[in-house]
């Protein structure tokens, strides 16, 4: 009987060993998801396998008596259509969203809380395991698990509390990165505004002004009225060329399926035609960087570039991407009249942008400006 007893104990240390280890998996896998839904897709996987339920959901409310997301586990798409559209938070789906405890029962019909009442096409349920996911002392969802064989143990609900905890973290960080990229896309779009008025409002504007004058000069001198169609001409295409570039950064090349150096090649090839600046660009070999770092590498580019064609009166603006042991490094510099940096950085959003995107990438952003021009420099790590 001791023998027994040590050969259970060692198959009962081996199966934790097992489970924790498969948690540990999945804890892993949702530290790289940065958007919300593949988060609780993978979430909800996880929970029926670890705890080798036939079904598994994971509800999150809308505060309005419904679920804003409701995602299964172990159901096909043809039973999830037949079953019509998502559940209330009412029965024991609500009862999950009051408290932050679990609760695990073998009868889910016996339960106070229960309504009695399923869709036609809904699959019976006996066995439950529900675990609330708690986030900041609140509720902000729940796991639902039903229909194991023996039924869910306390071991089941101590692992799958585990988890709750770790997708509490989880849902969370993928909130606060969709966040992040909608105010990033809110800055670009102020950005790109910011653009269409200094120049392409001001050459619109010069357009107008050319034109009345023409009018003013027709029946008095023909000569000055050529000349002023001719200006008129040349502002109408520099207003296009401008908004050409706007529209090439509304609508940038797949950074993904070009790579930063083609995707910054294209850009540069733009501004080249578009101010008729001299601007050379160097590319060596680079380090491989995901397309999440390399927008916010191309941004820091496009804003450093912006700068140099707006303020610094260059000659001569050169571009460098280049691979610093192993990090990626990128130089923005020209010949044009400096500035202090340290005087205008609160001032001029686009210094303060450059130094935010530096610092989410965990790199280093250096701006060196004197009499002989300015240089920006980025190191990220690959």
């Amino acid at each position: 009987m001791p023998g027994g007893r040590a050969a259970r104990n060692v198959s009962c240390v081996a199966t934790q060993d097992t489970a924790f280890r498969a948690l540990s998996d999945v804890v892993l896998a949702l530290a790289s998801e940065h958007e919300v839904e593949p988060v609780l897709q993978r979430l909800v996987h996880s929970a029926r396998e670890l705890s080798g339920a036939r079904y598994a959901a994971l509800g999150i409310p809308d505060g309005e008596g419904a679920f804003s997301c409701f995602l299964t586990s172990g159901m096909s798409d043809e039973l999830i259509a037949a079953m019509g559209p998502l559940p209330r938070t009412h029965g024991m789906l609500g009862a999950m969203l009051e408290s932050p405890r679990p609760h695990r029962t073998e009868d889910i019909s016996k339960d106070p809380r229960f309504r009695g009442w399923w869709p036609r096409a809904h699959p019976k349920m006996r066995s439950f395991l529900g675990v609330p996911i708690v986030a900041r002392g609140e509720v902000i969802g729940a796991l639902y698990l039903t229909e194991k064989d023996g039924g869910f143990s306390a071991e089941d609900e101590k692992l799958i509390a585990l988890l709750a905890a770790h997708a509490a973290i989880a849902i969370e960080n993928a909130r606060l990165h969709e966040r992040s990229r909608e105010l990033s896309i809110v800055e670009e779009r102020n950005r790109l505004a910011r653009e269409l008025h200094d120049n392409v409002t001001q050459r619109l504007f010069g357009v107008a002004l050319a034109a009345e004058s023409a009018s003013t000069l027709l029946d008095r001198d023909k000569a000055a009225v050529a000349a002023e169609l001719a200006r008129v001409g040349e502002l109408a295409h520099g207003a296009m060329e401008e908004l050409r570039a706007v529209v090439f950064e509304l609508r940038p090349a797949s950074l993904e399926a070009e790579g930063l150096a083609t995707v910054l090649r294209k850009h540069v090839d733009v501004l080249r035609r578009v101010s008729g600046q001299r601007i050379d660009l160097c590319v060596g070999e680079l380090p491989r960087l995901a397309s999440g770092p390399a927008t916010q590498v191309l941004r820091i580019a496009q804003e450093a570039l912006g700068n140099a064609l707006r303020h610094a009166e260059a000659e001569h603006i050169r571009v460098a991407l280049e691979n610093g042991s192993g990090r990626l490094v990128l130089s923005v510099a020209d010949d044009g009249r400096g500035f202090d940096p340290g005087a205008v950085r609160g001032r001029r959003l686009g210094l303060t942008s450059m130094h935010e995107r530096a610092t989410e990438l965990g790199g280093k952003l250096a701006v060196d400006s004197g009499a002989q021009g300015t240089i920006v420099r980025l190191e990220v790590p690959a």
